[in-house]
């Protein structure tokens, strides 16, 4: 119904013309106007849909109406901004009191009598467990705020909602925080029901990918007294575990903290971690309790911090103290808002589903003829599937952040983590799913995958603690138990090699004795620890003195929790790190082979040709050849002691160069090209014959002892008796296919030594009478055996990988790492050099004085091999092609009219065959072919006698035999032309043989006329 007024009617017109009845019409619209919206908000009342909703909580305690008053104000709040709504929420409240029987009957009365059509609640996840299934049998919804254990959503039930955050959204949280510090062993201290036990998987998975291990669970019931908590928590303190994480209610979580303060259990070095729900409600808590939870780290839900917030929680308090004017002081927290905002997604949920729907159930019977608590009378809600995915799909901006569901699960926020100091909880940083730990709440908040960000990981993301005891270091998560108990550590009892580790019974005063290397070696690394150790040795033997067993025995003492370490010569082995965790090795790694060493020196009657290898005897033959050519090339044309009948040419190439060997050549060299070569050749030969002589001087003078075996598998495949230290594992690598063979050596073939003096003797008479051929053993004991008898065997190997000696832990003892960092600093520093001098070089030791400092000598060739010397090779062949290619190219230019100014008809061959004759005569030209002063230019040659160089005599030596066998030299012409430059032929006197050296011609090529050849 309107009320209106058209500009035509006469109520206007008389309004315009007197403007007076102006403000009584007003008024009287203006009343009108009211009248009508009270008319349609009763009949708006009378058309509103009645929806039941049952509120299920545990009201007689405080935090249940803290909760109760946030659904009824959020009920209030709600309608009066959605007024025209044409639902209406109605509350029926239940009492769930605190045991799951009262909540199961008190749920079964509201589905039956009251035919809710969704329950808010129940307060703890183990009364939802049973309350689920109701709800699903009859299609209503079941809404919880509170009930946060994963267990309920395995139940997988399609009308259970988890209006909060699942428990499970934090331990990755949790397990950051803990990889953040380095601690490796954590204790999970829970409480011994639902939501307590649904947790613990998903922490353990976290901490397993982290590597952190959790050695205990510890359990504590609900209803647990005191004493029992006192007995617990001492139980823990006789570990060595210290970092725990407390997941338990409120009710439980007070008293532990308040028994572990009593016993000292938030003293230094104790590191305390509480989870989300106990977090939550720390604001709840008194100052007795907070004071005794001083330095613990929490994660709590993070609130962003809004107006609306803000208002609300002012006016929430100022209602709860009206309401419940004896609870002081109360505080609102997370649980509270989600408590609000599940009223407000239901209120949605039911008005989208429609007043057209009938909010009833389907097959139900009178209730006043039918118990409340009869479970097979109930009916079904008909708008249950439809109020089910009208909720899944609701989204809004709720008190507690942005309300959305995912599998009807609130969707995992920003976890705020804090410090219990005073009596609040400092922030100190914030966990997202996209970044992991940081100092302040990032922006950017979209990231939402679940995966961390690389600085997730870093303790400097957060901010400053305050740990239990006020510490100002970090704790390291672990400590030696308090209940004075000492380290109990095993120790091998062996006869031979006792300078590793030796057992000794004083029989006076019953005392057992243990020394050694290895001893001192972890002696020495403990001192290293920044903290006290206490321990004690105890050997592994029998009742009689005798050895109880193997190394692999004695290794699994550790894992059976009867030694807490093992200490000495223990070799790091993949089947034994099955069972216990190795520290860094201290020793050398590996297998080896021990032989007994022969002369095998070279005086034979070819021990001249040891000292090179034969690539280098062919490669120096071919450089000596190669240089002897080179040098006659180079001196063919200009000197006459590289002239004359060929044999006599090849023979004095040959002895030039070969006698550079010995620097006995007496043939002149005169062209510089020759020279350079020469020089450099030189040089090459001189280092070539001092290496020469240096290795054969060795190979007849020093003693030359070599193995007598350097394969393990010729051992094998020759069936030789072999040796291997008693009770070590080697035996097994000798049976089996520990090297690579099809088959491993002869059971019958393998003889054990006990002692170093026993396996001189075995390798000493040899495996002809009754010894062994070889000794295979592990690197540290087969060089103290060398210690003593270096003079006589030599090492041969690592035939078989190992990573040497290692002390024996539990696995995962934090012991591990920092044993392991103090060897480090033992073995960088001349503590272990002053250990193995006390142990590996006393007097005691045979032949220790005729040793040389390594005892394991390499087995290597003595000969000298071309790749020391291919440099010097390198350097002769270059500069030898270089001087032949200046040669070749100054020769070609010099005859060049002989190629390019010949006779067209003349075939190449025969200019070559011309350059060939060319090249084999004299230059004359050359300053070695010029005549002294005052000569007969007829009568003789400069060269037909040559004095001696330095002759006081003037006496000379016959001319070069070459004048003599080539009769062709003198008045031989030209092959292309049979007249000289002058058209006439030449002639040439002749001389006597015995004084005039023929004189050489000059060849002429004539180029015809063409103008006159037809």
């Amino acid at each position: 119904m309107k009320l209106s007024f058209s500009k035509d009617s006469k109520t206007t017109m008389m309004i315009r013309k007197n403007p007076k009845k102006l403000g009584f019409a007003f008024i009287f619209w203006f009343v009108c106007s009211w009248m009508l919206m009270f008319m349609d908000m009763g009949m708006a009342q009378n058309t509103t849909v009645q929806v039941k909703v049952g509120v299920l909580l545990k009201l007689d305690t405080v935090m249940g109406k803290i909760w109760l008053s946030c659904t009824e104000m959020a009920l209030s709040d709600f309608y009066a901004s959605h007024a025209s709504f044409k639902t209406r929420l109605v509350f029926k409240t239940r009492n769930s009191k605190e045991d799951e029987v009262s909540a199961a009957a008190a749920a079964l009365d509201l589905i039956k009598i009251e035919e809710v059509q969704a329950i808010i609640g129940p307060q703890s996840s183990m009364q939802a467990s049973f309350i689920i299934e109701l709800g699903e049998k009859a299609n209503v919804p079941i809404i919880t705020f509170s009930a946060t254990s994963p267990y309920l959503t395995s139940l997988r039930s399609p009308y259970f909602f988890q209006i909060a955050q699942n428990d499970s959204t934090q331990v990755k949280a949790i397990s950051d925080l803990v990889q953040a510090f380095g601690w490796r062993e954590v204790v999970p201290i829970y409480v011994d029901n639902d939501y307590g036990q649904g947790l613990i998987p998903y922490l353990t998975d976290a901490f397993q990918e982290i590597g952190t291990r959790v050695p205990y669970r510890s359990v504590i019931a609900p209803l647990a007294t005191d004493h029992q908590i006192e007995t617990e928590l001492l139980r823990l303190m006789t570990m060595q575990t210290r970092v725990f994480i407390v997941h338990m209610w409120y009710d439980l979580g007070p008293r532990v903290f308040a028994q572990a303060k009593k016993i000292g259990m938030m003293d230094e070095g104790y590191v305390w971690i509480i989870t989300r729900g106990f977090t939550d409600l720390l604001g709840s808590l008194n100052s007795s309790v907070m004071d005794s939870m001083q330095g613990v780290l929490g994660f709590n839900t993070y609130v962003p911090n809004t107006d609306g917030l803000t208002n609300f929680r002012v006016r929430w308090k100022r209602q709860f103290q009206q309401d419940n004017p004896r609870i002081l002081d109360p505080q609102l927290n997370v649980m509270g808002l989600w408590a609000y905002d599940a009223v407000f997604a239901l209120a949605m949920a039911v008005e989208k589903v429609g007043t057209t729907q009938t909010f009833g159930f389907n097959n139900t019977i009178n209730g006043s003829s039918v118990s409340s608590t009869d479970l097979d009378t109930f009916g079904v809600s008909q708008n249950g599937p439809q109020l089910r995915d009208a909720l899944e799909t609701t989204r809004f901006k709720g008190m507690a952040g942005d309300f959305v569901l995912v599998n009807r699960q609130l969707k995992s926020s920003t976890f705020q983590i804090v410090n219990v100091i005073g009596e609040s909880g400092r922030t100190i940083g914030f966990w997202t799913p996209g970044n992991g730990l940081t100092r302040t709440l990032l922006l950017d908040q979209n990231n939402n995958s679940g995966e961390s960000s690389p600085s997730n990981h870093n303790k400097s993301n957060l901010g400053s603690i305050i740990w239990p005891g006020d510490p100002g270091a970090i704790p390291k998560g672990w400590d030696i138990p308090t209940n004075g108990k000492k380290l109990r550590i095993g120790v091998p009892k062996k006869d031979g090699f006792t300078e590793f580790v030796k057992v000794t019974r004083d029989v006076t005063t019953n005392t057992t004795n243990v020394e050694g290397y290895c001893i001192d070696v972890f002696k020495a690394a403990v001192e290293k620890l920044p903290y006290a150790l206490p321990y004690e040795l105890i050997p592994f033997v029998k009742p009689d003195g005798n050895s109880s067993g193997d190394f692999n025995d004695l290794v699994y003492q550790v894992y059976l929790g009867n030694y807490d370490a093992v200490v000495g010569d223990t070799t790091i082995r993949g089947n034994r790190s099955q069972y216990v965790d190795f520290t860094l090795p201290y020793t050398e790694s590996g297998v080896v082979m021990v032989v007994p060493m022969k002369d095998q020196g070279g005086k034979k009657a070819w021990v001249f040709l040891k000292p090179l290898t034969w690539d280098l005897w062919v490669t120096s033959t071919c450089f000596f050849i190669f240089i002897g050519f080179v040098v006659w090339v180079l001196e063919h044309r200009i000197n006459e002691d590289f002239r004359g009948p060929p044999s006599h040419q090849v023979g004095t190439s040959f002895w030039f160069s070969f006698s550079t060997l010995v620097f006995a050549q007496r043939e002149r060299v005169v062209s510089n090209l020759a020279r350079f070569v020469v020089i450099i050749w030189v040089f090459v030969v001189l280092i070539l014959t001092q290496s020469y002589t240096a290795s054969l001087t060795s190979l007849l003078t020093v003693q030359k002892l070599q193995p007598t075996v350097t394969d393990v598998n010729t051992l094998r495949k020759n069936d030789v008796p072999v040796g291997y230290l008693n009770v070590s594992f080697v035996y097994g690598l000798l049976k089996s296919n520990g090297f690579n063979e099809s088959n491993g050596f002869n059971e019958s073939k393998l003889k054990a030594f006990n002692t170093a003096e026993e396996l001189d003797q075995l390798l000493s008479i040899g495996a002809e009478n009754g010894g062994i051929a070889a000794a295979i053993d592990e690197t540290p004991n087969m060089k103290l055996f060398l210690a003593k008898y270096c003079s006589k065997y030599t090492m041969i190997g690592p035939i078989f990988r190992t990573d040497g000696f290692g002390f024996a832990f539990p696995r995962g003892s934090p012991l591990v790492s920092d044993i392991s960092r103090a060897i480090l600093n033992v073995t960088e520093g001349d503590e272990m050099k002053r250990i193995e001098s006390k142990w590996f070089n006393s007097d005691n030791n045979k032949d220790s004085n005729n040793c040389p400092a390594d005892s394991n000598p390499s087995v290597t060739s003595s000969s000298l091999s071309l790749d020391s010397f291919w440099g010097l090779f390198l350097i002769a062949g270059v500069a030898s092609l270089s001087a032949l290619i200046i040669f070749a190219i100054l020769f070609f230019y010099e005859h060049k009219h002989m190629v390019f100014h010949s006779d067209s008809e003349t075939s190449i061959w025969t200019r070559i065959w011309a350059m060939f004759r060319a090249f084999d005569q004299k230059d004359l030209s050359s300053h070695t072919f010029k005549k002294s002063e005052g000569s007969d230019d007829t009568t003789s040659n400069v060269h037909d006698t040559v004095p001696v160089m330095g002759s006081p005599t003037g006496n000379y030596f016959p001319p070069s035999p070459s004048i003599y066998s080539n009769c062709s030299e003198s008045g031989s012409r030209s092959p292309f032309s049979k007249h000289d430059r002058a058209g006439t032929p030449s002639a040439t006197p002749r001389a006597s043989p015995e004084l005039v050296e023929p004189v050489v011609p000059t060849i002429q090529l004539s180029i015809p006329n063409q103008q006159n050849n037809p």
